[in-house]
């Protein structure tokens, strides 16, 4: 697994050794082709495994990246990533993903774009619950992707701007309007 473009381009990454599913390199080229520029966005890895999503943004030229993954050896891998590639502008949280965003939208905290990649087990199961939790904390004009399986897909009360399969992989993306 490696960087994509931008600044960090063909850097390697580390992955959990856990069962972590890592997005694959077309699909993540594909991903920001369709997403366009993201140059100064604020960016939230959620279910963020080893950070490629988020770390593609940040070399990309995001402004800055926050990742969130309630697993040890995901917020160490994330960790060792940003470090090694001397990334700036990224937290780490490990948390639980639903949890964080409850807490972010108490704090008032706001992102212009929002990576979910979730087990694909759990995608179907959080669909609602993540919808309404994501609204209070997206800016205007926000976009959403979600990863998922075909078979499971993750899908937000949110309008869909567009939808792409790759195998097995689902990618969608949408939009906040407000």
């Amino acid at each position: 697994m490696r960087v994509v473009a931008g600044t960090y381009k063909g850097q390697r990454l580390e992955a959990p050794r856990r069962a972590t599913r890592p997005t694959a390199d077309r699909v993540k080229e594909a991903l920001f082709s369709i997403l366009g520029p993201v140059e100064g966005l604020s960016v939230l890895d959620l279910f963020a495994g080893s950070g490629a999503l988020g770390i593609e943004a940040l070399s990309r030229g995001a402004e800055n990246a926050t990742f969130v993954d309630s697993d040890a050896a995901a917020a160490r891998a994330i960790h060792s990533n940003l470090e090694r590639l001397g990334a700036s502008g990224a937290q780490v949280v490990r948390a639980d993903a639903l949890a964080f965003l409850r807490s972010a939208a108490r704090q008032g905290e706001r992102w212009g774009l929002v990576l979910c990649d979730p087990p694909y087990r759990l995608a179907p199961r959080l669909g609602d619950r993540l919808g309404r939790l994501l609204s209070p904390v997206l800016e205007p004009g926000a976009q959403v992707v979600s990863e998922s399986s075909i078979r499971q897909p993750l899908d937000l009360a949110m309008p869909l701007l567009t939808e792409r399969r790759y195998g097995d992989t689902r990618i969608a993306v949408f939009e906040c309007r407000e």
